[in-house]
């Protein structure tokens, strides 16, 4: 499924491959969540699943394995839908991909003050240098955490950023979703 680069450490890989899925589907897509797994631990125990999943084949012993989970739901903020997630130990990380509005560090003087969170949106969706950007953010259990960037007007493989510190607000949000 994943043309992703073999040299990125497995959870850049993960990333990578989400990404990759997410821009198959196309823009205007909901946030989509993924569960992260140990593929070598995932083909020993859920054989079955493995080989639904396409893993049976692989020779990597050591990766992960997204699993993407079922719809978030519409009417709730994201913030608070991943503040009702418990994973099961299984599970050695999360990934997220959502698509959002953004604007180059350049317009954030020009933002006005008294705008509210609604307001605020309509702002962004109305500025001239706004673009639209799908983010894919993935966290481990044990901290690691690593994200991608994609530009809608670059959908290119070849223009997506990568690195740990793109999205930290998600980053931390989803590293939460770990916590006891």
């Amino acid at each position: 499924m994943s043309n992703t680069p073999m040299a990125a450490n497995p959870l850049t890989r993960a990333v990578l491959e989400i990404d990759e899925y997410a821009s198959g589907l196309g823009w205007d897509q909901p946030a989509r969540l993924f569960a992260l797994v140990d593929t070598a631990r995932l083909k020993a125990q859920e054989p079955a699943l493995a080989a639904q999943l396409g893993l049976e084949e692989e020779s990597e012993t050591s990766g992960l394995t997204p699993i993407e989970q079922d719809e978030i739901p519409t009417g709730k903020a994201l913030d608070e839908f991943l503040g009702t997630i418990a994973w099961p130990d299984a599970v050695v990380g999360c990934a997220l991909t959502v698509e959002r509005l953004m604007l180059p560090p350049s317009v954030e003087a020009s933002v006005p003050d008294h705008l509210d969170g609604a307001r605020l949106t309509e702002w962004v969706a109305s500025h001239p240098e706004r673009q639209e950007v799908r983010m894919t953010v993935a966290v481990l259990r044990d901290g690691s955490r690593d994200s991608a960037l994609r530009l809608r007007e670059k959908d290119s493989q070849t223009e997506v950023l990568t690195g740990p510190e793109l999205v930290p607000g998600l980053a931390e949000a989803l590293t939460a979703t770990f916590a006891d």
